[in-house]
């Protein structure tokens, strides 16, 4: 499987992809993904390089977005001062569930980060999601706190404020690594 950077054509099959992922995750009894996210959002991270797939020959395995950039209200001045990177939209299509395809991605970012001078991969996941939460927690995320107050950049409640955090470092991920070298944060 190789890891590429996601183009402008890519952004049906990624809005797909979160289409589905919500269809699971209602199944499953959680309320997350379930408003449609904006395509010009989508778009623009695409465009900033900050979206990645994870390809299985044709077929799109996994997705996750990598920014510099933090949502506002999540982390203090303090945490903002210190290199990270930040992991949004991580998703694995139902074709590959169960491969370990997530944690490799995370290894993946957590790599990235290391190489882009990164010390912290941060998160904030769906508050009411423990399943998620001790996914990440089973992955070498340390909970750091949980935000609830605020509203969200999208301009509904605050739903995905459960943060976490690991240290970046080196990591064998198994992916063919075909994206461009990482800028430098920080």
């Amino acid at each position: 499987m190789r890891i590429c950077s996601a183009r402008p054509h890519d952004l049906a099959k990624l809005l797909a992809f979160r289409e589905e992922a919500a269809a699971w995750l209602s199944r499953l009894g959680t309320d997350q993904w379930q408003r449609p996210y904006p395509a010009d959002k989508l778009l623009a991270t695409i465009e900033a390089g900050e979206v990645f797939m994870v390809r299985d020959g044709d077929a799109t395995a996994a997705t996750i977005t990598l920014t510099p950039v933090a949502e506002e209200g999540l982390w203090t001045v303090e945490e903002l001062r210190e290199p990270s990177l930040f992991i949004n939209k991580l998703t694995v299509a139902r074709t590959h569930a169960g491969q370990g395809l997530g944690g490799r991605l995370l290894d993946w970012a957590g790599d990235r980060g290391y190489r882009a001078g990164a010390d912290w991969l941060r998160l904030d996941a769906w508050t009411t999601n423990a399943g998620l939460q001790a996914y990440y927690l089973s992955h070498g995320f340390r909970h750091v706190r949980t935000v609830r107050q605020g509203v969200a950049v999208n301009g509904g409640p605050r739903v995905s404020g459960w943060l976490a955090q690991r240290a970046t470092g080196p990591a064998s991920h198994g992916f063919t690594d075909e994206t461009a070298a990482p800028e430098h944060v920080g």
